[in-house]
């Protein structure tokens, strides 16, 4: 089999069947990024969703034998809704990144490796592929550099010119020898705005976050979030966008080009005191597709109670008492204790009051302390 001829074959079926970007690179080991990972690993930076086998994030061979080359691909989601809807008083909205915007990527990038994989085997039957998306034990980010993709900007994303850091990434290992593409230049230059930009100072330096202080990460986790960044939060409720939004590549890049990708207003930007009384079979018909409800529906309704803090939301304080009062959950029960200190008012104060005698356990009796303090 002419491997060229395959290539070049692969690339305009990738084109046929909406892949955006595709590129090529070796399968050697990625020894710049393992020695950035141990440094990230020392500095207590990692978020702890990684791959913990360090060698295997590194190591293609590890991952299928006798490997040959990476195929890198890049689909393009939307920056801006065709729909849009409103926060407006007593109907505050949150937010979820543009990233869990739409079908869940995972899904989408994977029938497009499931049929990138059908064809070379039609092609070369005794072909050895291994496809991951996302949760795989590769960086997507450091195979999609090296293979031409984009270049990795400061913003710690892969930045490509057509589509700005607005792209989806996966790969798949293979035993056929692609010749390599070229990696680009680094063209972020002298900028920072992505820097300047992160509400919690979470990008470090260009090319370096700490993941535990990063609000796309905090959003995620499944304890208190910490007093330094509830106030950070703002009305998030799954991701942050703000070090893309402020990347002047990203000024324009909006792309509509799969169906699947487009965003429903009602569940991308929900309205928040629904939320709140969600069962988890609400939470998985209303969320269930998209890839911010993959660690379950108490982190977001935990962010839906401190974004009604974060507008001060009057309305909410019933339902915010019927947590405090009812809620099975020590961390919904104690954020929303902290969130009617936040929001203030003799219904908020009188049931704090009421929990301060009844409440167990201690996390909780931290937070009611913190609500009542927020009164005085």
């Amino acid at each position: 089999m002419n491997v060229q001829k395959l290539k070049e074959e692969l690339i305009a079926f990738s084109k046929e069947i909406g892949i955006d970007k595709i590129g090529f690179t070796t399968a050697d080991t990625f020894t710049e990024l393992k020695n950035r990972l141990i440094r990230q690993q020392e500095l207590n930076y990692q978020s702890g969703f990684e791959e913990p086998d360090l060698e295997k994030r590194v190591t293609p061979s590890l991952l299928l034998e006798k490997p040959q080359s990476i195929i890198s691909i890049a689909i393009a989601y939307p920056s801006k809704m065709k729909i849009r809807v409103e926060s407006k008083k007593g109907e505050r909205r949150g937010i979820f990144s543009r990233a869990s915007w739409g079908l869940d990527y995972h899904h989408v990038l994977k029938d497009r490796l499931k049929k990138l994989e059908e064809f070379i085997t039609t092609k070369i039957p005794e072909a050895r592929l291994k496809s991951m998306v996302d949760t795989g034990e590769l960086s997507d980010r450091a195979v999609a550099e090296r293979a031409g993709i984009g270049w990795s900007g400061k913003n710690c994303s892969i930045i490509t010119p057509e589509f700005g850091s607005y792209v989806y990434l996966g790969e798949m290992i293979t035993n056929i020898p692609f010749k390599p593409d070229t990696p680009m230049e680094d063209q972020c230059g002298s900028c920072t705005k992505c820097l300047d930009a992160c509400p919690t100072g979470a990008l470090v330096q260009g090319g370096q976050i700490n993941a535990q202080h990063c609000i796309s990460f905090l959003t995620q986790t499944k304890t208190f979030i910490p007093d330094e960044f509830r106030e950070k939060l703002g009305n998030r409720v799954y991701g942050c966008d703000s070090c893309q939004t402020a990347c002047p590549v990203n000024k324009g890049k909006n792309f509509h080009l799969h169906e699947e990708l487009e965003p429903n207003p009602e569940v991308a930007k929900p309205l928040l005191k629904p939320i709140l009384k969600l069962s988890n079979r609400e939470f998985k018909t209303n969320f269930g597709q998209v890839a911010g409800s993959w660690r379950g529906k108490k982190p977001i309704q935990r962010n839906a109670i401190i974004a009604l803090a974060h507008f001060k939301d009057e309305t909410s304080i019933p339902d915010l008492i019927d947590i405090l009062e009812n809620e099975a959950g020590p961390v919904s029960r104690g954020t929303a204790a902290w969130a009617l200190g936040k929001i203030g008012g003799e219904a908020a104060f009188s049931a704090l009051k009421k929990a301060q005698e009844r409440e167990t356990d201690p996390e909780v009796q931290t937070e009611i302390e913190k609500g009542l303090r927020l009164f005085r």
